[in-house]
Order: structure tokens, then sequence, then C-alpha cells
């Protein structure tokens, strides 16, 4: 029922990415998990241009950070599928709906906990001009951020939230009806989103990355550089901007709201293909657990 994108990113977005990586979607969650150190490696490296040395680093911390990841929180991630399983077979409210929010959120930060192990050994050995290659990085997915989400009129943004929701729920649920589409609308227009306040929250925590980088990729002990790399991921979790923090706790109570309404809104054949769905989740997810 949740889309674990919805969460904010952690280090603009790499956190996020070992997430969506190491639980894909359905069809392709078993070869996306097995391949995650190779395609992490690959999506790294197009923001920081990576040296020899740091090639080699970057790929055995992915690698060990894959071996914790396996054994440690695919578990959690079966048994949540579980929860959720128990959950949708029936009417749910939307604090049990929040309740499943809150605990996939834990687990972005638990991974980001254990990312920030080998990003402690890497951060010192950054170059200026590797910096420099990534503001370059962060300014080009900026413009197409701003074109989907600041530029156009509001009727034009509220379509494009509007379809990139219905493509999440459908992908459970299968075809929505129109009651179900106009509830989505409805949540929609009086959303708290404010793209600005979002905008603004980008900038800072991309901003807040590069000058902790710059500021330890001088050789630094990586015990401190962990220390500073998880004060980092901390603000990006909880923001240090009051508005855009009121906005995002507003924006999960919301979601809450209209996710518990839509899945009672479900016919018997929409609870059936979204159980289907999370079984076939939950099995994936077994699967990788007793991979060698």
């Amino acid at each position: 029922m949740l889309d674990s994108r919805r969460l904010p990113a952690l280090l603009p977005r790499i956190i996020g990415a070992l997430l969506l990586v190491f639980l894909g979607g359905c069809s392709t969650v078993k070869i996306g998990y097995n391949n995650a150190p190779t395609l992490l490696y690959w999506w790294l490296d197009g923001y920081v241009d990576f040296n020899d040395a740091q090639a080699v680093q970057v790929r055995d911390s992915l690698a060990a950070l894959q071996a914790w990841h396996r054994k440690n929180e695919l578990p959690l991630y079966a048994e949540l599928l579980r929860q959720v399983q128990r959950l949708a077979s029936g009417p749910v409210t939307p604090p049990q709906v929040c309740d499943v929010s809150d605990q996939i959120r834990a687990r972005v930060q638990r991974l980001g906990e254990q990312a920030a192990e080998g990003m402690s050994r890497v951060v010192p050995t950054l170059q200026p001009e590797q910096l420099r290659h990534m503001a370059l990085q962060f300014d080009k997915h900026n413009q197409t951020w701003r074109e989907e989400w600041l530029n156009g009129t509001p009727d034009e943004l509220a379509a494009r939230r509007l379809k990139k929701t219905v493509e999440r729920i459908e992908s459970f649920y299968g075809r929505l009806e129109e009651p179900q589409l106009a509830l989505l609308r409805q949540s929609i227009a009086a959303s708290a989103f404010d793209a600005r306040l979002a905008w603004r929250e980008r900038l800072r925590r991309q901003q807040d990355m590069l000058q902790v980088f710059r500021e330890h990729g001088n050789g630094d002990r990586a015990v401190h550089v962990k220390a500073e790399i998880l004060a980092l991921q901390q603000r990006n979790l909880d923001s240090p901007d009051p508005a855009y923090r009121a906005q995002f706790e507003r924006m999960v109570l919301d979601n809450c709201r209209t996710l518990a309404a839509l899945h009672n809104s479900a016919s018997a054949a929409q609870r059936r293909q979204l159980l289907e769905t999370l079984q076939d989740y939950e099995a994936d997810v077994r699967t990788l657990i007793s991979a060698k």
C-alpha cells in the first residue's frame, strides 16, 4: 500500500536509491537485488566520478552492505510484508497505515546508518574536482525536478501528481474505478504539499551534504566522518526547517487517511490483486534471504 519513495530522501537520494535497488518492483526484485552492488556503484559513480582506488573501496563497501542487508534486514521486510497482508484482508484505519509507514521509515534509517560506515571511509578521499562534479550533477537533476514539480499551471502540476499516484497504486490494486480516482483528485487538491517548500528543502540538503563532504574530504578520521554523516542523515529525516517539517508531518497524516479510504473502497478483485502482489513480494524476499 505504501511506496517508500514518498519518504524524505537521505543524502539527496543516495539512501533512497539503496532501498529502491534492494527492494524494487515485484517483477525485478530478485534480479535488482542480486545485482545491487554493481547497479549502485554505477549510480554513485555518475555523481562522484570515482578514481581507481575509490572504486575498489566503494565496490567492497557495497558488497558488504548487501551481505549485511540480506542477513539482517530482509527478514524484517518479509515480516512487514506478512503484516501488511493481514491488514489488507479487511478494512484498515489511518493509524494502521501510519504504523506501516513508520516501520518503513525505520528501515530506511537503519539502512542509512549502516551505509554510513562505508561512506566514512570514502568521504575523506574525495577531491575538490569530485565535489564540483557532484554539484554539477545536482544542478542537472534539479532542472528535471523543477520541470516536473514547479513548471506549469496548477492544473498541470495536479495532473502530473495524479498520474504518478495512480500509477503507483494501480501497480498494487489494478485498475482504479472513477470514484477512487475522484478520491485521489480530492486528496491532491487538499494536500499540504508545497513544491516551493520541497524545492527549498531539496537545495538545503544538497548544500548540507556538499558542505559536510568539503569539511571532511581532507583525510579526516573515519570515526569522526561517520558521526558527521549520521548527523547529516538525521537532518534529512528530520529537517531543521520548521515549515518543511510541519508540511511533511501533515502530508504523512493526509496520506494515511487517503490510503485507508482508498483501500476500504477497494473491490474484492482489487483486494485479491493487492494480496497476490504482496505475496509475490514476500516470496521474492524469502528467496533472497536463503540465497548464497
